[in-house]
């Protein structure tokens, strides 16, 4: 029981990590703003601090950490020993399930604001009466893998919960030899 109560912990803690980092990405995205340079020939785009793309980069591997984290000791459901025949086990079953979905859709929103957060306009217009079109990050996306990776956690916690009811203490034999059927030997 001990053990199960570190690595519950363990999952929240990387989780809130994870949250916390997508927070402050979604807090410092980069703004950019057009400068003229002092003849007045040319404009260009100056973006300030890069640190949201650090934030939205150390989310995504704090939340990686978390899902291998259950995914190791949960065995990925689908190696290890059978689970007994309860409705434990349909919900592992669903759980696991959502818990991969919220993952993945965190992870991608956590990526994809990353990669987008880091792009930065190169090009300056010259002598042209247009200013160049600084690209940012459309604000939400860190958001949402924000509010994904409270998802994720929840129901992560709820899946390994639900997998370890439904394992058991040992008292309920596993399927196959050790059920009292001989197997081979008549």
């Amino acid at each position: 029981m001990a053990a199960n109560k570190l690595v519950l912990a363990l999952i929240f803690v990387f989780d809130v990590i994870a949250f916390g980092l997508a927070v402050a990405a979604e807090q410092r995205r980069s703004i950019a703003s057009v400068v003229t340079d002092k003849e007045k020939d040319y404009s260009y785009c100056v973006y300030d601090s890069d640190i949201a793309t650090g934030f939205g980069v150390g989310a995504f591997l704090f939340l990686m950490l978390s899902q291998a984290l259950v995914m190791a000791v949960t065995k990925c459901f689908c190696c290890g020993r059978a689970l007994r025949p309860t409705g434990s086990r349909g919900c592992a079953v669903v759980l696991f399930l959502l818990c991969w979905l919220m993952f993945l859709i965190a992870e991608a929103c956590l990526l994809a604001g990353s990669v987008r957060n880091a792009y930065h306009t190169k090009y300056r217009t010259i002598f042209a009466d247009r200013a160049p079109t600084c690209e940012t990050l459309r604000k939400g996306v860190f958001g949402a893998g924000a509010a994904f990776v409270f998802f994720s956690a929840i129901v992560s916690e709820f899946y390994y919960v639900s997998y370890a009811k439904s394992s058991g203490d040992g008292d309920y034999p596993p399927y196959g030899k050790e059920s009292g059927v001989r197997m081979g030997t008549y």
